[in-house]
């Protein structure tokens, strides 16, 4: 847009001020060049610049506000802002200065918004600058420089009027060569709450402040007696080290008036770091020791302090999914029943590790997004209150003000309602001063407007931010909440908020299932995800009932099943594929460690024999299992009454099983492993049995056997037929002597039944009964049983 021609011929020093402020606010606002990353309500997009924003020269300053102190400030204070600018132009800046502008009040929440999204200079909306004293001379400003600006002007100087929140600018005023005239070149904008007297009603305010994390333990353990744990990696241990991510909620929020929300899962994991642990490598084998014991002892020491005297909200162990089950888990068998364990777990938990009763009758949906099959799955395990958002249960009648959170939505079911503006206000990049400082100031414009919506009117505001913010999130969460100094706010837990008188007026009504976001749920767990982890839970009971010392593997896997169904899942469904996998291949592997040793044919050599089986556990406690023999030729060979067996850990036994031949020929037998609740344990193994008649070896054998008794019998005959003869001949002194030849006949041969018996096949020595670990190869082959 031209510029007025009389006025460039203006010499003197009034006349030259007069130009450089109307012609800065006769040029139409180009959009901001510096990004504006404050968090928009959901949904929110920058939008084109207003038609009367049509001049181009705004765009070509970056103006960044990296602080503005107080946040809150009083008529007797002075407000301070830092900053910097840069030229992102493509030509030299002359003569600039930097000023700062204030603007009205703001009508409402909606007008907040809006300016939040403005890009573009107005000259009727951003108001007029402050007096020329106050502004900061830049001078020169060449194409790329940035520096460095700091106004510093007494808040009795901004003329602010009534109680309110107040838009604020800071621009930089200039000129380049093709267009020499002063002119607004670059603007940033936030806010200025100004309250000069406390609200007569304030509004109570509560924060959440989550505790969650995501999965790091595996569901594999040591060998050893104390179970070491074993984590898939050690980034735990930075979260909890100072200045990480845990660390620093932990430390800000003690000082903070909120109510904790945890995940016990994080307690158990962090519990379990604070002793030995291993870290898993490229395989299963390949790990290293973990070396975050000291940071986990003390984060949990701080923690417990922390806690002391705030409400502390425990949420199902693992913090499943609720909108996953309820969409695609419920109408898989045995999927709610992990949401029950989970909840059961969570109290027991805390009490444990931080020694404080934490509440767990609070459903968190992810986002606070809600339907009433979310609320009916949430409802099942025992949480009655659910804590949804704002711009899920949306209000749909005439109301002018923000709602009491609490909302009765039926069978005895509250719906914690938490204001979608104030939870998302710190969901950007809050590592840039000035995203978190633009953040900060809108938070507490937004909540002042809030309790001036309806001044009369107390009512309960609750704040659900996302769920694991990081370090500088959490620090601009913390900034915000000492900023509101009690003005017109005031504390509350989650308790209070869940059991105020809820507005009559307010919506009650839960959405349908339709109006879920379809955002939200393309990040579901899918429904094939739930079956495996039926399948895993099918696999652990059956593995269950032949385990003595159950709690070794029933407390890693059952804990772990439960994180497969964790909310964290959503941002990584390559991970939770992954581990799902490993959970089910590793239980499946250990149940294989119980099995038969398999069996060659094996040769049947009369009408009776005993068969071994051997068992095998390579675990490393007993197990007692039922073993089955099975003909299935009955009618050619009969075996005995299954077994019980029990089997010590690292070591095989042999059960024998007796047989009865009906008739010569070939049979197949099958051995089977099953628990003591009667169901299958592990493949069915089968091997063959030859059953033969007496065989004409054996037959040879007998009858040589019997021909030498025979002759046996008829030497002794003759020789005691002899021996009486010389007895009459040589009388009576000779009889000793012949006894004593006799004798010595008898010894110098093996008796004939000796040697008969001594011609019959020996039966094959039986295995050991109970024997150690030894390998699974196949049982010798040709082995050949004999009656």
């Amino acid at each position: 847009m031209a510029e007025p021609a009389e006025l460039k011929g203006t010499t003197s020093a009034r006349a030259r001020r007069w130009l450089r402020r109307t012609g800065a606010l006769l040029t139409a606002a180009p959009l901001l060049a510096g990004v504006l990353q404050i968090p928009a309500a959901p949904g929110a997009h920058a939008q084109p610049a207003p038609t009367q924003a049509k001049a181009s020269g705004s765009r070509t300053v970056d103006v960044s506000v990296d602080s503005l102190t107080p946040t809150t400030p009083s008529k007797s204070d002075t407000l301070t802002v830092r900053g910097t600018v840069t030229n992102r132009g493509d030509s030299t800046i002359n003569t600039s200065y930097v000023g700062l502008r204030v603007g009205q009040p703001m009508n409402g929440r909606n007008d907040i918004d809006t300016v939040a999204k403005r890009t573009g200079y107005s000259p009727t909306l951003d108001g007029t600058e402050v007096a020329e004293k106050y502004e900061q001379k830049i001078g020169k400003l060449p194409v790329g420089i940035s520096r460095d600006f700091t106004l510093s002007i007494p808040v009795k100087e901004l003329h602010l009027g009534a109680n309110g929140v107040y838009q604020i600018g800071v621009s930089l005023t200039g000129q380049t060569k093709s267009r020499p005239w002063p002119q607004v070149m670059g603007i940033q904008r936030t806010f200025l709450p100004w309250q000069q007297t406390a609200a007569p009603k304030k509004s109570k305010l509560t924060y959440l402040w989550p505790l969650i994390s995501t999965t790091h333990l595996t569901a594999r353990t040591g060998a050893d007696e104390q179970q070491t744990p074993i984590f898939q990696n050690d980034d735990l241990a930075a979260e909890l080290a100072p200045g990480g991510r845990l660390q620093q909620l932990v430390a800000l929020g003690k000082n903070l008036p909120v109510t904790w929300v945890i995940d016990p899962d994080l307690l158990a994991t962090v519990e379990a770091m604070t002793k030995r642990y291993e870290v898993q490598g490229q395989t299963d084998e390949d790990t290293t020791e973990g070396r975050g014991q000291a940071v986990a002892m003390q984060w949990l020491n701080d923690l417990e302090q922390a806690v002391q005297g705030h409400q502390v909200v425990a949420l199902p162990f693992a913090d499943p999914d609720l909108a996953s089950l309820a969409h695609r888990g419920k109408n898989v068998t045995g999927a709610l029943s992990h949401l029950q364990s989970a909840t059961a777990l969570a109290s027991t938990t805390v009490d444990t590790i931080l020694h404080v009763k934490p509440r767990t009758d609070f459903a968190w949906p992810v986002n606070g997004a809600i339907d009433s099959s979310i609320v009916d799955v949430a409802t099942s395990a025992g949480a009655h209150n659910i804590i949804a958002r704002s711009d899920s249960l949306r209000e749909t009648g005439d109301l002018q003000y923000t709602p009491t959170a609490a909302r009765q939505i039926g069978g005895g079911n509250t719906a914690v309602v938490a204001d979608a503006r104030l939870s998302t206000a710190f969901t950007g990049d809050m590592t840039r001063a000035e995203n978190a400082t633009l953040a900060i100031q809108r938070f507490l414009a937004q909540s002042q407007m809030l309790t001036l919506q309806a001044p009369d009117k107390q009512r309960s505001v609750v704040v659900a931010p996302q769920r694991m913010p990081t370090a500088t999130q959490a620090q601009a969460m913390a900034a915000a909440l000492g900023a509101l100094s009690g003005r017109w706010t005031q504390p509350a837990s989650l308790g209070e908020a869940a059991k105020a008188q809820p507005d009559p007026r307010a919506t009650q009504r839960v959405p349908g299932a339709r109006s879920y976001p379809a955002t939200l749920r393309r990040q579901e767990l899918p429904t094939d995800g739930f079956r495996k982890i039926q399948q895993t839970q099918s696999t652990l009971d059956k593995f269950e009932v032949i385990l003595t010392a159950k709690g070794r593997v029933v407390t890693p896997f059952g804990t772990a099943i439960m994180r497969e169904m964790s909310t964290s899942w959503r941002s990584d469904p390559r991970g939770s594929t992954g581990f799902r996998d490993s959970v089910q291949a590793y239980l499946q592997g250990l149940t294989e460690k119980v099995r038969l040793v398999k069996k060659t044919d094996v040769t049947l050599s009369g009408r009776s024999a005993t068969i071994p089986v051997t068992v095998q556990n390579n675990l490393l406690q007993p197990v007692e299992l039922r073993l089955v023999l099975r003909s299935q030729q009955g009618n050619r060979l009969a075996v005995s009454e299954p077994q019980v067996v029990t089997v010590q850990g690292g070591h095989t036994q042999s059960v024998k099983f007796g047989t009865t031949a009906n008739a010569n020929g070939r049979a197949w037998v099958t051995a089977q492993l099953y628990t003591v609740d009667d169901q299958a344990y592990g493949p069915e193994m089968s091997f063959k049995v030859n059953v033969t008649e007496i065989t004409s070896t054996v037959i040879l054998v007998i009858a040589g056997g019997v021909l030498l008794l025979v002759l046996a019998g008829i030497r002794i005959y003759l020789q005691r037929k002899r021996s009486a003869a010389r007895s009459g001949e040589d009388g009576a002194g000779n009889s000793e002597k012949q006894d004593g030849e006799a004798a010595e006949d008898e010894h110098a041969e093996p008796d004939e039944g000796e040697r008969a018996r001594a011609l019959v096949p020996g039966q094959p020595s039986d295995p050991a009964p109970d024997t150690g670990s030894q390998s699974a190869d196949l049982s010798g082959s040709g082995e050949k049983v004999e009656r």
